[in-house]
């Protein structure tokens, strides 16, 4: 498999069902939609996997595109791991060729962080993730910030957007996309000087 043919596996991370669907904890799977929405495909149920899928191609056309498969695991959160390692297996993809889009909560809301390995700071999809395949994927951290006053930190992820950040978030949701795109065509450093800050 060459750098270029191989596809990459880009998994966004959510709950299923459309209660769930306009929660903070739900970003990932809104990046891997509007993703899914640029290569001009539909999901569709996994083979053989507890998964949504569709496969394409991102970036600029022609040679600098790549291959990609989008992932929306079905299974919750807190089991990604076991649909992500099932789509790794099947189409063959090396744990560095993973990218998991997630939410985060000691970021900023609009704020993007990039990175490759590192710790699951408590986020039960990334540990799920984390304990089937190691450490060694990069994750496009989308934050959401932290619960005002004590509020629980489960039922702030659980609850949808407010409405002033509602105002954001496609913004937010198309930059995500965006910094996967170059990921996938740049690479972490250029990509991270593009999208940090």
């Amino acid at each position: 498999m060459t750098e270029n043919t191989g596809p990459w596996l880009i998994v966004g991370l959510g709950n299923p069902g459309p209660e769930y669907a306009g929660n903070r904890h739900n970003i990932g799977f809104m990046v891997a939609d509007l993703l899914a929405e640029r290569i001009g495909g539909t999901f569709k149920r996994a083979q053989k996997a507890q998964a949504q899928v569709v496969e394409g191609r991102l970036g600029p056309v022609g040679p600098a595109s790549r291959r990609v498969v989008l992932a929306k695991p079905m299974s919750y959160m807190n089991l990604s791991g076991g649909p992500v390692t099932s789509l790794k297996d099947f189409y063959k993809v090396p744990t560095e060729r993973i990218i998991a889009v997630h939410d985060e909560l000691d970021i900023d809301f609009g704020t993007l962080r990039l990175k490759l390995g590192g710790g699951d700071n408590g986020h039960n999809g990334l540990k799920s993730i984390t304990k089937s395949l190691g450490a060694n994927y990069l994750r496009v951290r989308a934050g959401i910030g932290r619960p005002p006053g004590r509020m629980d930190v489960a039922a702030f992820v659980l609850k949808d957007f407010s409405a002033a950040e509602r105002k954001e978030l496609d913004w937010f949701v198309d930059r995500a996309a965006d910094a996967v795109e170059a990921l996938i065509t740049q690479g972490l450093e250029r990509a991270q000087s593009a999208y940090h800050g």
